[in-house]
């Protein structure tokens, strides 16, 4: 019988990135064109992942920028973080980087759990601002995965759910295999 853990994931970026087109992409399996920006919105969904069972809680935030003091909420209780910025601005960009030194300063641990995803993929190269490969440095500066997306594709999007709960599995098992030489007597 599988084990059953839950997992709660923060989505985060700036305004207009896909956030919630990912978040709906993931839980119903489509791509909604129209909706309403987000305020903050949670989502639930039962992932399989190796031989485990995860009650996966996505937290969708309302767009953030580099100016937004990040509450609390953004902290406790989270397990990891998906980052997401869109290839079509620069700006979306520089806003993620600002949100993960952030999130890096408020919860005082070297290592934390992010994906960091380029959306919006699909659009015409001439409206890209985001290389690849700036992406891939900006990921890797962080020992965080990345990958590049589109909301309108179901199979990636799913790949990027799977990745954080893998990725929030080899952070917890990096800090409790480490021998702290404390012994409790």
């Amino acid at each position: 019988m599988a084990l059953l853990r839950h997992r709660k994931v923060l989505i985060l970026g700036s305004r207009a990135v896909g956030k919630t087109s990912l978040a709906h992409q993931f839980v119903e399996g489509k791509f909604v064109e129209c909706y309403e920006p987000t305020v903050e919105s949670t989502y639930n969904k039962m992932v399989v992942v190796g031989k485990d069972e995860f009650q996966l809680q996505l937290v969708d935030t309302a767009g953030q920028d580099e100016y937004t003091i990040l509450p609390h909420s953004f902290i406790i209780g989270i397990h990891g973080y998906v980052l997401v910025y869109s290839v079509t601005s620069l700006r979306s960009f520089q806003v993620v980087k600002t949100l993960h030194k952030q999130l890096h300063e408020s919860r005082g641990r070297t290592r934390m759990p992010v994906v960091l995803v380029g959306n919006k993929a699909d659009l015409s190269l001439q409206s890209r601002e985001v290389k690849v490969d700036d992406g891939k440095k900006l990921a890797e500066s962080w020992g965080a995965f990345f990958l590049e997306s589109s909301a309108r594709e179901s199979q990636v999007t799913q790949g990027i759910f799977r990745k954080i709960i893998e990725e929030i599995d080899r952070v917890d098992n990096s800090y409790s295999s480490r021998s702290t030489g404390c012994c409790l007597m």
